[in-house]
């Protein structure tokens, strides 16, 4: 097993000349793409110093040199921290105290004196030459940081070795069997687990990769499909439903190209399953359950599982789920409980938090209730968590709370999450406010107090005023006698 670094070096040195990146401007070939990373090595490790261990902040936008920038890192055996261009200040002042990053790239220089330095910098105008042996990282080094929402609502860092990151694409690519001569499309955030791996799985497997901003521009996303003749994607739920509801059944007249699709980050509808199957009845279409601290722990694909589609699948390859009860045992079939998973993909940990917090020896504590029947087929029941999850992204209520309670005519608050009647997001944020001045309480007089404090999808879009907040004797909300 080697990293997934040094899997693109071994294709890129053999098949210098295949195009590796595309995003409808320009195009960079593996030989490119090699160049670009050891230039970007350079850089940081002789202006900035980088070695084994650091830890870089990465603006996660998907530009070219954000790839480049991300593999020099891992080849110097330094930490990266990709996280969205456009997080908010709170949360990006947290993160930077969490990590003490050596490094800062593509964010603007803050008052606590970070070295800073933009994406371009990495970059030589002309050819870089670099003729010494390259050196791969160790698969037991850590690669990755990656920050999620936990219900306490700071941000939480799941904590990513070579080793996981090279599991997960090795479990992803056998599922779903995408092939190096198939070119992938991805429209996905890289800040989050999902496209990010989907960047790690095409390019470790050959392919070519091709960068689109995001779904909102269907035409464009269609375009790429058409003239980069796109056989792949990855999209969340309500991407397919901005889609859906944009361009009607235009994704039908290419059925005969795509070859497969992953669709995962939150619950699908049975009828859009079904819908989907009908537009693309040749297409592989497969669904992951899984975290970012489990990446894709199950897979299920629509046509070879249609009398399955109310299950997440059963576990991927190289994986195991158990369901554990409250003490940790594992329980037979057909019993409800914890989902748990195992295998080499499951994070080695969370940033300065105890094990033991998160795991029942080595399996990891998801914090969803299921069950599995005696096919292996496991069924989601409920959230154990309180996340609520908005188009594929986590939020956490406790943050969404700090900020209204923060608004001068809020006197306490607290959020949960309720369907999306648009049917597009899954669920949005819902607020129930405790005030004196209820005519104060709409979406148009708190939306701009709110502002930058969060990002756009964790403002809640439906505010409701009651007397007083449901709690039990200690204290603890009680959100569900709210839903």
């Amino acid at each position: 097993m080697t990293s997934i670094v040094e899997q693109i070096f071994t294709f890129g040195k053999e098949h210098k000349n295949k195009v590796a990146l595309a995003n409808g401007k320009s195009s960079k070939t593996y030989g490119e793409l090699l160049n670009d990373i050891l230039c970007a090595k350079k850089i940081l490790s002789e202006r900035f110093k980088i070695k084994k261990g650091d830890r870089v902040i990465l603006s996660a936008d998907k530009q070219m040199e954000f790839v480049s920038v991300y593999f020099a890192c891992h080849l110097l055996e330094a930490v990266t921290l990709p996280i969205a261009p456009d997080t908010n200040p709170k949360r990006y002042e947290l993160i930077k105290s969490k990590v003490e990053p050596k490094l800062v790239v593509g964010f603007k220089e803050s008052e606590d004196g970070a070295i800073t330095a933009g994406l371009k910098e990495f970059i030589l105008e002309s050819d870089f030459v670099f003729n010494e042996e390259t050196a791969f990282p160790s698969l037991d080094s850590f690669a990755d940081i990656i920050f999620t929402t936990g219900t306490t609502g700071e941000p939480k860092g799941v904590q990513l070795s070579h080793r996981n990151i090279m599991a997960a694409a090795r479990n992803i690519n056998t599922f779903i069997k995408n092939a190096t001569d198939e070119v992938e499309m991805l429209a996905l955030p890289i800040s989050h687990s999902f496209g990010l791996g989907r960047m790690r799985c095409a390019l470790s497997n050959g392919q070519t990769l091709v960068l689109l901003g995001s779904f909102a521009n269907v035409k464009r996303f269609f375009r790429f499909i058409k003239d980069y003749e796109v056989n792949g994607f990855g999209m969340v739920p309500a991407s397919w439903a901005l889609l859906k509801r944009l361009s009607g059944d235009e994704i039908s007249k290419y059925k005969d190209q795509l070859n497969y699709i992953e669709i995962g980050s939150a619950p699908m509808p049975l009828e859009e399953k079904e819908y989907l199957m009908q537009m693309l009845p040749k297409t592989r279409i497969c669904m992951h359950y899984g975290l970012t601290e489990a990446s894709r722990s199950a897979f299920m694909e629509f046509h070879e599982e249609e009398n399955r589609l109310n299950t997440v699948g059963k576990q991927s390859p190289n994986m195991n789920i158990t369901i554990r009860d409250e003490s940790g045992n594992e329980l037979p079939d057909g019993n409800e409980g914890e989902i748990c998973v195992s295998g080499d993909a499951v994070t080695v940990g969370y940033l300065n938090i105890p094990k033991d917090d998160s795991f029942w020896k080595n399996s990891f504590r998801t914090g969803d209730w299921g069950v599995k029947d005696p096919d292996g087929y496991i069924t989601l029941k409920s959230r154990k968590k309180e996340l609520i999850n908005v188009g594929g992204k986590k939020v956490s209520p406790i943050e969404v709370e700090e900020v209204l309670k923060g608004i001068d005519f809020i006197e306490d608050c607290v959020c949960i999450g309720i369907p999306d009647q648009d049917g597009i997001l899954g669920e949005v944020v819902k607020a129930f406010v405790v005030t004196k001045h209820p005519e104060m309480i709409s979406y148009e007089s708190v939306e701009p107090l709110i502002g930058n404090q969060l990002e756009g999808f964790k403002h809640p879009v439906i505010y409701s005023v009651i007397d007083e907040i449901p709690k039990t004797t200690s204290g603890k909300i009680q959100r569900l006698s709210l839903k």
